[in-house]
């Protein structure tokens, strides 16, 4: 007889081209945590790799329901998983990671007991287990959170219930696409417990696109960066009071780390004078007066001197 019930988690596990051994791993990772069959669902989604992983995944192929799409990008093989869910619960894992036993079972209790939005965690690259947080912290509201906090976008952060992300999805075709995603699912979430859990393991892997320095790679980096400010700018400016300011204090981040990661991956001044001028003829540039952390202060303090505001205001 099929059980309708719908189960507790979703993961939602990608993949392109990656070693099936990685991929097992990760898999098992999920298989190994407390749960029954009937409270987890695990959704893996090929986003076109040259070869299926499938039948070298041997009695795991058993525990998972496959999707096989063409080559599409992270952003559509989420949104793919995303459509096939029907968890409480949805947890992203990019299938050359693994979540932490000990850790994502302290965020399973939390669902359990609480029934929150969203909870939140740490990701770690150091490959071992953490000692179990013994605090958990009061809930807030998705924009109080953005408010008083810098946030880690990574979507891999977070499980987050199915009702709450409702019609969202991933921008497709650009990178950094959690950026974008996870500020505008904040907006949504009533409540939002952020621990100091360490649930995740990221893995670090050479050749990808964030630690390449091909010039063109950097440059459509620094692009997508450019286009998810100012769309997230753009939402701010449709929004009022408490909302608007997590929105504008979430792009003046971004803004910032934009700046720095220009003038540190180009290593050119007219670029970095291109790109400042764009921010500036959009309203984003010199950032904006707040005293968000120490370090944006100073910031900002450095990039708003005279001279440098010369330098970008001349032709």
């Amino acid at each position: 007889m099929k059980n309708n019930h719908a189960p507790l988690v979703s993961f939602i596990i990608t993949c392109y081209n990656l070693p099936t051994d990685m991929l097992a791993e990760c898999i098992d990772s999920v298989l190994a945590l407390p749960l029954q069959r009937g409270e987890r669902e695990v959704i893996l989604v090929d986003d076109g790799s040259e070869t299926s992983p499938l039948a070298a995944l041997g009695q795991r192929a058993d525990e998972i329901t496959y999707i096989r799409q063409v080559n599409m990008g992270l952003s559509e093989a989420r949104n793919t998983g995303l459509r096939a869910a029907r968890g409480e619960y949805i947890q992203f894992v990019d299938g050359d990671d693994r979540l932490l036993n000990k850790g994502y079972e302290q965020c399973l209790d939390i669902i359990r007991s609480q029934k929150p939005d969203m909870v939140m965690f740490r990701l770690t690259s150091a490959d071992k287990e953490r000692k179990a947080a013994s605090v958990t912290p009061k809930p807030v509201s998705g924009t109080e959170y953005m408010l008083n906090n810098n946030l880690h976008a990574t979507a891999c952060g977070y499980a987050v219930r199915r009702e709450t992300l409702g019609d969202l999805h991933f921008t497709p075709g650009i990178l950094h696409e959690d950026e974008d995603f996870t500020p505008r699912l904040l907006l949504r979430a009533g409540t939002v417990i952020a621990t100091d859990i360490t649930a995740y393991y990221y893995r670090t892997r050479p050749h990808s696109i964030t630690t390449s320095t091909d010039q063109r790679t950097v440059t459509r980096r620094l692009d997508d960066i450019e286009r998810i400010i100012t769309h997230l700018d753009e939402t701010a400016n449709t929004l009022k009071g408490e909302a608007k300011a997590a929105i504008e204090r979430r792009v003046a981040q971004l803004t910032m780390d934009y700046i720095y990661n220009t003038a540190r991956l180009t290593r050119s001044a007219g670029q970095l004078k291109q790109r400042l001028k764009r921010l500036e003829a959009n309203g984003l540039f010199p950032l904006p007066k707040r005293n968000y952390t120490l370090k944006y202060t100073l910031f900002r303090l450095i990039t708003s001197n005279k001279l440098m505001m010369k330098q970008v205001k001349s032709e």
